[in-house]
């Protein structure tokens, strides 16, 4: 099989790291030449650029100044993680990508989203997931969680109000709708096993497909 590059999408506290972790040991308990990535960061040089774009000391930090911050850290990444590994078959798992960016920078913070698409487009040469699973998850839900989950870090986002959190889920429901055949939604209010399971079934059945 050629390699894959799967992206996991969500609000805050949505679970999808925790799911990510799991799917990526499956993977590997089955013998599949696999790795779990994140953005933004990835590589030595886009996780330098994450501390500065996520530091929640940088409150003053400009909608446009952060967007091209995570596309060119996304750019670093891409070329240094994600694309040698695709070219050697593996599988990648990749905690966000352009999605995100559409989603916070695009919508929430009121970039547009075809304005910010573009940017990302250029930084990526029109890379784009195979399959995308966005957890939904309401706000209040995955808020709570973060807020139970001590070991999590602190993050700029993490100072958002309640109605950015909002927008966040919204724009992500639009993206879906936008492009189902990508986008496979995950009911991430559910308990961690059966996300997980569903997430597996949704992986498995597009690798089969692509297969055939």
């Amino acid at each position: 099989m050629s390699g894959l590059f799967i992206t996991f999408e969500g609000g805050e506290g949505a679970g999808k790291t925790t799911v990510l972790q799991q799917v990526k040991e499956k993977f590997e308990q089955d013998g599949m030449q696999v790795i779990a990535t994140r953005e933004p960061g990835g590589s030595v040089i886009a996780e330098k650029v994450r501390d500065v774009i996520l530091d929640p000391l940088h409150t003053e930090m400009d909608a446009r100044t952060e967007a091209l911050l995570y596309a060119a850290a996304r750019r670093q990444h891409l070329v240094e993680t994600v694309i040698p590994h695709v070219k050697k078959g593996g599988i990648v798992l990749c905690d966000r990508f352009v999605d995100s960016s559409l989603v916070y920078q695009g919508v929430a913070r009121g970039i547009g989203i075809d304005e910010v698409l573009q940017l990302n487009l250029f930084a990526t040469e029109g890379m784009m997931p195979d399959l995308t699973l966005y957890f939904d998850v309401k706000p209040e839900v995955g808020l709570a969680r973060i807020a139970e989950h001590k070991g999590r870090e602190f993050n700029r986002l993490d100072q958002e109000s309640i109605a950015f959190h909002h927008k966040v889920r919204k724009a992500y429901l639009h993206l879906q709708e936008r492009e189902p055949k990508r986008i496979h939604t995950i009911d991430a209010s559910e308990q961690i096993g059966d996300v997980l399971t569903k997430s597996l079934q949704e992986i498995q059945a597009f690798m089969e497909k692509k297969t055939t």
